[in-house]
């Protein structure tokens, strides 16, 4: 938020300021730009993580093709690579919850069930893919949420429909809500969690921002890199999919494997 050299995509920059209740102070681009990085041109291509999600690419000094994801749910429309550094939120092969396709049919079931709905979202992203869901479904009604959901959603989205505040809602009212605040909503209210994780105290609908295992292997054989380098946050996903790469012949290298860097330079 506070570095001049940041750089990100303008629906980023706006999710970015209504969240942190801050002007971002870096620079800006819409997704799909080509942009000017102290001399190097950066492509930008849409991931689908969230509204704006884009990876990056670009080509070295001696025209290596390097491709940073970012987090991922299509994987469409990015390019082949010689260097492909991407996720593993689900990177773990033999766990079943890494294995998903999205619950759609679940998801409108629960949406058009009589009475009040309410789905548990992140306020980034899950909610806003969430509310596209529900107007694709044929739901043309009031949406309730929270404030800065709201805004977050109003500025993220194109045509989101109706929204409105949480007490707002009516008998067959539909609202979204982060998980964790389920448990604040009428207890005779149906509640769903969109999620891929299974440790939430409500029944869970099966609606992912990231690519599974097989989506993930899917998308490396695709862009053909000479070498993959998986990262995440935490966890031991990162080292599973690497091994998991390396298994099938693609090679590969997570992010805990790597202890030669010094000066913030490979040698």
């Amino acid at each position: 938020m506070l570095s001049p050299n940041a750089v990100c995509t303008e629906k980023t920059a706006m999710a970015l300021e209504i969240r942190h209740d801050r002007k971002y102070a870096g620079s800006m681009c819409r997704l799909g730009d080509e942009i000017d990085i102290k001399g190097t041109k950066v492509k930008t291509f849409p991931t689908e993580h969230t509204v704006g999600a884009s990876a990056f690419y670009w080509e070295n000094d001696v025209g290596t093709r390097i491709l940073v994801t970012g987090d991922v749910k299509d994987a469409s429309s990015l390019p082949p690579c010689d260097v492909l550094i991407t996720e593993a939120n689900y990177g773990d092969p033999a766990d079943p919850s890494c294995h998903f396709a999205d619950d759609l049919e679940g998801m409108k079931s629960a949406l058009f069930k009589k009475g009040p709905v309410a789905f548990g979202a992140y306020e980034f992203g899950k909610t806003q893919r969430a509310v596209e869901l529900i107007r694709s479904f044929g739901y043309d009604g009031v949406i309730c949420m929270e404030a800065r959901t709201r805004a977050l959603t109003r500025s993220m989205l194109e045509d989101a429909g109706e929204l409105a505040g949480l007490d707002s809602g009516e008998g067959n009212g539909v609202f979204i809500v982060p998980p964790w605040n389920l448990d604040k909503l009428p207890w005779n209210m149906k509640k769903y969690v969109l999620s891929c994780r299974m440790d939430y105290p409500y029944p869970t609908i099966r609606i992912s921002d990231h690519l599974d295992a097989c989506g993930l292997e899917d998308m490396v054989r695709k862009l053909s890199p000479e070498v993959t380098l998986v990262y995440h946050p935490g966890g031991n996903r990162p080292s599973k999919f690497s091994k998991h790469l390396n298994s099938i012949g693609i090679d590969s290298i997570s992010i805990d494997q790597i202890g030669n860097v010094l000066s913030n330079e490979f040698i």
